[in-house]
Parts: C-alpha cells; structure tokens; sequence
C-alpha cells in the first residue's frame, strides 16, 4: 500500500515537469516567428531604402532625363470644326455633343436596395421616352445585369442621346437618388457633325470622318472635303508642365476653329426641287435621278439633288452624278448651234436645211433622225432635234479641220476646272484630235462625255446674254467677327454675242412652244419655260455597247423664258413606266419647280396665278370679349350676313370644298398635299398643323403650332 501511496505522489511531479516543458517549446516557436517577420520587415525597409536611395542618387540623372522628356512632349489640340450654313444664314451642317449612357453595375458602391425598389418606375421611364423596348424588354435587360454573376462595369444603357434627353435621364426614378456616385450612371460625351434637314443635298454638302493617314476628322466627300482646309481650322498644342501639386496639361498655342461656309443653297427651293424630283422619278420608277437648279445672273447653285432608288422602292440621297461625265446626248445640239452662230456658219435662223432620210459622213455608219424630214430651218434643227441638221451645219466649217471644232470648246473654258465647291466635280472629256466621224458625232452628243454641270452652265451663259459665270456652292466665310463674301466670278467674260444668244434662247423657246418641238408636252407650264431634250443610251462598261433597253433622259433649260432667272439641268436613268420620254420625265420636273416657284411667289410675282394678282390680304382678327358664351354669341349675330359654311372633316376632306385635311400634318408634308391639289397656301406659327381656313376658293390658310 505505501509503495502504490508512493507511486501516486510522484505523479503529479511528472505531469508539471510535462507541462512545463511543452510551454517552454511554444514560447520558442512564436519567437522563432516573430524572428522571422521582424526579419522580413527589415528587409522589405532595406529594400524600399536602398531603392530610394537608387533612384534619387544613383539613378537620378536617369529618372530626371526621363521627366524632363514628359514634361517637354507636346500634344494636338484639335480646332472645332466650322459650320455649313444655308444662303440665308440656316444651319444646314453643325456640331453637336451626344451622349452615351452607360451603367456600371458591378460598383462596390451600387445601390442595390434603392435599384430593386425604382426598377419598376425606371422601366416605365425608359419605355416611354426610349421605346427600343417595351416595359417587360427594358425590365428583363436591366435584371438580367443586375443578377449576373460577373456584373458589367459599363452596361449600355442608351446610345447617341442629346443633353436634353441625358437631363430627363437623370431624373427618372433611381438615377435621382441624392448620392449620384452610387447608380453606377456613366455619361461618355463625343461630337458629331449633325444636320438638322437630314439628307437635303447631303451628298453635295458631302461627309466627314478618320483619314487613313491619322486619327483626326477630315471631309471625305462633297463641300465637306473640298473646303477641308477651311472647314478644319489650325491645330493647336499643349504641353506637360509641372504645377505645385501636381503635373497638368498647358495651351502653349490655341487652335483656330475652321471658318463657317455659307453656301448658295436655298432651303426652300432645295426642298422644292427634291420633293418633285422624288415625285417624277417615283411615277416612271426610274433606277436614278439628278437635277440642280442655278441662279443665271450669278451662277449660285440655289438646290441640287441626286436620288437613287434602294432595294426597298424608296429614294434616297446617293452618288452626287450633277458632277460625273455621261454622254450628254442632244443637249449638246444648242452649244453646237452657239459655235456655228458664232463662227457665222449660219445666221438667219429661218434659213433652210436640206435633210433626208440618211447623211453618210465620215465614213462611218450614216446618221439618221428619229423621224423623216425632207428639210428643216435651222431653228428646226434644234426644235425637233435633228441629227442630220447638225452634222451638215457644223461640217461646213470644220469638214477640214475636226480639231478645230473641239478647240471652240476649249477657247470658252469649257475644259478647265469649275471649282464650284462640289469635290467630286469631274471635267469633260472629249478627245482633242478627233477624225472626222468623231466630229460629227460629238456635235450631238455622242462620242463625248460632259458633266451636267458643265452643260448647264453653257445654258446659264445662253439665258445670260453669253457671260459666261461659274457655278458655286460657296458664297460666303465667316469666322470670329470676320464676314468674307465670295464674289461673283466669270469663266469667260463672254462666249458669245448678245444678238446671238437671244437667238438661241428663241429656238430653245421653240422646242416647247413649237408644235413638233421634242418638249412640246411642256407648254402648258404657267410659267414659259425655255429648254432643250436629250436622250441617250447607256453605254456598258464591260461589253463596251450600247443598251438600249437603259436610256438617260435630259432637259437643260431656263425660266421664265422672256426674261429667265434660274437654268435647270434634269437627268433621269432607266424610267420603267409611265414617263418614258425626256421631256415627260426631266422636262417634268423643271415644269413642275418653275410652276411651285411661281405659286410661292418666288419669280418676282405675286402667290397668285393673275398677273395683275393683288397682294394677299392679312386674315381678318377678331377680337371678341372674355366671357362665357361670347364667340357663340358674336356667331349668331353675324350668321345672317356671313353665312359661314360649315366645316367638318369627312372622309380624308376638309369641309364641303374637298379640301384636303391636313390637320396633324407637318408643315412640309401638308404644303406638298395642298399645292398638289391646286391650293395655294400661307401659314402662321410653327410646328404641326392645328388648323386650317379656306380663305377663297384656291387659298389656304394653315395655323401651326408645336404644342
């Protein structure tokens, strides 16, 4: 028992001696630990000093060559681009900021508690005011970023929006929270060249973008590329520079904004021009069609249009063809008949010309007319467009001498560069050694290739007693204060006499007042038109042959004829029905811009067809008491002696006149309606259509307003 007693007692001795050696290990395994960090610390000081140390001393030249190269390095300030305005100052092409607006939903920050509590409101905003999506899309977009497992940092939102839309943004339910910094909204700002008229003469006024050779943006295309320079300004620079808190940027030289362009377009008559040559082109559905309108006294393209039909019906702005070289077809005939008169290879233009059926000349296959006749005068040549005419007048000068013919169009200028503003403007080309088959070809239209801008302005100089002016699209610079006006400018001060340009005008006259003149179907016109047809096969650049079954269709020509203020070229591609003929397509189109001119008052008439029209009176203005009842009451008093018609809106029509209703159109879209049919209309206000008054029996007037 005392030795078991014994044995119990030195038990306890053992299990302390244990213990006290396993917390003698721990203390040493924790030191060893803390030995260890501490060591770590102090090599990681070591080494942030001794790298301190390097690069303030030992590589400090390094690191300082290196700043000095920041701080020295100069960057491009990019100019704000000019503007392109209209005639009258309206601004046809400008600079606007949009806006794209992003959201990032995986911000630490998000406020996802006040997102989940406005989704419904939010989506109920966007749908209304952005209605790419209904309510539910909008709905199931947003969810889906919030509830992914890798949230997006810019989600976008919406695309190209103003800062009228970012503003209504901002305050649609979540994005108005107080704390902006947690919506996770991202606004990314950029500028555009805008045009608030869509694509009136867009390919004339021409685009913008990155050039290959850098990153800046330049014009591309039409007025845009060919005033580049103008339109572009002069980059500025800026520098890196060391403030007292920190390194910024520094404007060591200011851009120069570009110079804002006015151009000799005039927003009426453009939309004029386009709406009826859309109209003319749509009823024949011809694959394309160009036309442009100029001032005759000085040269200002006024409107000018190139339509295109896409794959869906519509036409739409395409490829500036005022400015390509077709064959011009005979168009060409009035400026041969200029050279001979000029040349005196004829004079009286009563004189006659024998004709027939066939005239073998040259060599070649012999030249024909598309109807027989025995002998024509020479104003008959033109009148009904007679090939064999022109190839006799024109051989009896240049018989011998077939260069000698082509030199007539180069003494005019009509080889050099127009510089008219447009980029794309291509010169004629004729060949300058031409045989004597190629001469009489030429004389009417075939074996060249001229730009109908280059025809036109020959027109222009035969309604402008033979000065010869050069179209323009430019009329104008402006920049900080400074108002440069492009003078009018002559390619020949004349090309030829006044006697003889009035001659010409005469049997341009006859084509449409003649009785067998080729665009007699024009006489009709309330305004007398002055003009001449041309047809023309393609011509197919693979085969290299003529198609037959493609024609273009041109009248050039001038209005009014007895005294003309504008000349007009029309061109038409492959009509498929209905308009066929140059006359009933092209000539159709200047028929119908002479006669909406002439409606609107813009030949130095009145709006009335009279020409003894008066000045149409104000509308009368009522001014009737405040109280209740009083305009029922005023009408029961004047209905005996009025009588006012009762005006309802059955079946598409205003009233019991027929008039069509316009009421919620916009002003263009009911101007169109009511002069095509027979209305002639004046307004008061902006906007949309809110009512309309017969004022007699042809005049309308509309009240607009944009609420």
């Amino acid at each position: 028992m005392k030795k078991n007693a014994s044995t119990d007692r030195r038990q306890p001795r053992n299990s302390n001696a244990a213990t006290q050696k396993k917390g003698s290990n721990n203390l040493s395994h924790i030191m060893f630990r803390y030995v260890l960090i501490t060591l770590g610390f102090m090599l990681f000081s070591g080494a942030i000093a001794y790298k301190l140390f390097s690069t303030t001393v030992i590589d400090a030249d390094k690191w300082n060559a290196k700043a000095n190269i920041e701080l020295q390095r100069t960057d491009t300030i990019a100019p704000v681009r000019g503007d392109i305005l209209a005639s009258d100052g309206t601004i046809l092409v400008t600079n606007l900021q949009y806006y794209d607006v992003r959201v990032d939903f995986g911000s630490e920050a998000f406020a996802k508690k006040e997102f989940v509590e406005n989704l419904e409101p939010l989506c109920d905003s966007l749908a209304k005011y952005f209605p790419t999506r209904d309510k539910d899309g909008w709905r199931e977009s947003l969810q889906k970023q919030y509830n992914a497992e890798k949230k997006s940092h810019s989600y976008r939102l919406l695309s190209r929006i103003s800062y009228a839309d970012l503003e209504r943004v901002r305050a649609f339910p979540f994005f108005n929270i107080k704390n902006k910094n947690k919506t996770g909204l991202i606004e990314e700002p950029y500028k555009k060249r805008d045009c608030p008229y869509g694509d009136m003469a867009r390919r004339s006024i021409g685009r913008v973008g990155q050039t290959k050779e850098c990153k800046e943006i330049h014009g591309i295309s039409g007025l845009e590329k060919a005033l580049d320079s103008l339109l572009y300004g002069i980059p500025g620079t800026y520098k890196r520079v060391a403030f007292t808190n920190r390194i910024g940027n520094w404007t060591d030289v200011p851009a120069v904004d570009g110079w804002d362009v006015t151009t000799t377009i005039d927003i009426t008559l453009q939309d004029i021009l386009e709406q009826e040559l859309n109209t003319v082109l749509d009823s024949c559905q011809a694959e394309w069609g160009s036309a442009v309108l100029m001032e005759v006294a000085t040269g200002d393209i006024k409107a000018i249009s190139n339509l295109e039909r896409d794959k869906d019906g519509k036409y739409i702005e395409a490829y500036n063809r005022a400015v390509t070289a077709y064959e011009p077809g005979s168009v060409v005939k009035p400026i041969s008949m200029m050279f001979a008169l000029e040349d005196g290879l004829v004079d009286n233009i009563d004189e006659v010309i024998p004709i027939g059926a066939t005239f073998p000349y040259g060599g070649g296959r012999p030249i024909t007319d598309s109807h027989f006749n025995s002998q024509l005068t020479v104003a008959g040549v033109i009148e009904e467009s007679s090939n064999i005419g022109m190839a006799r007048i024109i051989a009896r000068g240049y018989d011998k001498d077939p260069a000698g013919f082509v030199k007539r169009f180069e003494d005019i200028g009509f080889f050099e560069k127009m510089h008219s503003g447009i980029f794309e403007e291509e010169r004629p080309r004729i060949h300058r050694n031409p045989s004597r088959l190629d001469m009489s070809r030429m004389c009417f239209g075939y074996a060249t290739a001229i730009p109908p801008l280059y025809t036109l302005s020959v027109y222009n100089a035969i309604a402008n007693n033979g000065r010869y002016v050069r179209p323009r699209l430019v009329k104008g610079l402006r920049r900080e204060g400074i108002d440069s006006v492009v003078p009018v400018s002559y390619i020949r001060d004349r090309i030829c006499s006044e006697e003889n340009a009035a001659k010409l005008r005469t049997m341009l006259r006859r084509v449409v007042d003649g009785s067998r003149g080729t665009g007699r179907r024009l006489k009709h016109c309330k305004v007398p038109l002055a003009g001449k047809t041309g047809t023309c096969y393609h011509l197919d650049t693979v085969t290299k042959q003529y198609d037959h079954a493609k024609k273009r269709l041109a009248f050039c020509g001038f209005f009014p004829a007895d005294n003309p203020r504008y000349s007009m070229f029309v061109l038409t591609f492959h009509p498929r029905k209905n308009l066929l003929g140059a006359a009933s397509s092209s000539g159709t189109v200047m028929q119908n811009v002479a006669e909406k001119m002439y409606s609107r008052g813009l030949l130095g008439n009145t709006s009335d067809f009279r020409a003894d029209a008066p000045d149409a009176p104000a509308p009368p203005v009522i001014n009737a008491p405040a109280a209740p009842g009083a305009f029922n009451l005023l009408r029961t008093m004047l209905s005996h002696r009025l009588k006012p018609r009762v005006i309802t809106t059955p079946q598409g029509t205003y009233g019991d006149s027929g008039m069509p209703s316009v009421l919620n159109l916009s002003f263009r879209d009911a101007l169109s309606t009511l002069e095509k049919a027979g209305y002639s209309v004046t307004f008061k206000g902006t906007g949309r259509v809110k009512g309309q008054q017969l004022v007699d029996e042809k005049n309308v007037l509309l009240t607009l307003s944009n609420s």
